[in-house]
């Protein structure tokens, strides 16, 4: 018996140890493509996993000329002030309503839009749609706010002009605090939703033609073979895309924000990312923003686990 395990201990090392070969075998066959990844994951990790360590700052009472390790410790202090903080509720709140208001508006609408150039039978007709709908994601954030002045303006705004020249009372669509939200939202919609449409087109371009001529033969019709054939098609598509989305509930985007924001409609444009940045680079308060961070990023992670967790559980597709 104690031979018998001594050789099969034996037998397992040498199972591993030409394991071990093989996989070195194949690195160096294919070390080309392994030192184009590096460079890459190289970048991921100084820049987004290094930096991570700084995080303890959000339970110290930070100071540059202490630096992070010798600044002294202080537990959830920051945490507590931010809890009990006059604008917690108001920036939970602002930031939840835009991001949910966001999400219903941009998981439906791409999955529509693809689903309607699927059916446009004229390919030269279709890439010039296509295209049109997608440029937008190339103009950059200052841009798309430049656009809304313009067009959205109190004073000489192209829509107020329009309304002024049938005899109607100019709109405030900037400076209103129950607009902004809107304004926010739809205006993202048309820079982003042509580029999101394209994944699920590209999801659509794998589905076999056969299962459409065929169900065309039963007699099916157009409506149906989306419901039964495209849909079920992209499903695992469109879960993946909801649950990133998802995970990104308190992470209203900054840079919009703060362009469009001002002290007229500051009271539902105030979201996390502003919030953090005035306390943190404008007041100097490094430990205190890096504590709001800190809350938003673990109501993140709650939120793409609680997402993935039910994903899995209805349907066969999640993150992991």
């Amino acid at each position: 018996m104690m031979i018998g395990a001594t050789d099969m201990k034996a037998a397992r090392k040498e199972l591993k140890k030409k394991e071990r070969a093989k996989s070195w075998q194949y690195i160096k066959k294919h070390k080309s493509l392994y030192l184009m990844i590096l460079i890459p994951v190289i970048f991921v990790v100084i820049w987004n996993y290094w930096p991570m360590y700084g995080v303890i700052i959000a339970f110290k009472d930070y100071s540059p000329a202490f630096g992070i390790f010798a600044s002294p410790w202080v537990g959830f202090k920051h945490f507590i002030r931010f809890f009990q903080s006059y604008f917690f509720v108001n920036v939970i709140w602002n930031t939840v309503r835009i991001s949910l208001y966001s999400l219903l508006i941009s998981i439906p609408l791409p999955i529509i839009l693809a689903l309607m150039f699927n059916e446009i039978g004229n390919k030269k007709l279709k890439s010039v749609i296509q295209t049109i709908s997608y440029i937008p994601n190339f103009i950059s954030v200052v841009i798309i706010v430049g656009m809304i002045n313009f067009f959205f303006g109190s004073q000489n705004g192209v829509v107020n002009n329009i309304v002024e020249m049938f005899g109607g009372d100019t709109i405030d669509f900037l400076g209103s605090a129950k607009m902004f939200p809107h304004m926010y939202v739809w205006s993202g919609v048309w820079q982003g939703v042509g580029w999101s449409t394209l994944i699920y087109t590209a999801a659509m371009s794998g589905i076999p033609q056969d299962q459409y001529e065929a169900a065309y033969l039963e007699g099916a019709s157009r409506f149906q073979c989306i419901k039964n054939i495209t849909i079920p098609a992209i499903m695992p598509t469109i879960v993946i895309s909801s649950i990133l989305a998802t995970g990104g509930i308190m992470a209203v985007g900054f840079d919009k924000t703060f362009l469009m924001q001002n002290a007229s409609n500051l009271a539902s444009s105030e979201v996390l990312s502003t919030y953090t940045y005035k306390l943190g680079l404008v007041n100097g308060e490094y430990s205190f923003s890096a504590a709001v961070g800190l809350f938003s990023n673990v109501i993140n992670f709650i939120f793409l686990w609680v997402v993935n967790h039910f994903a899995r559980r209805v349907g066969e597709t999640s993150l992991w």
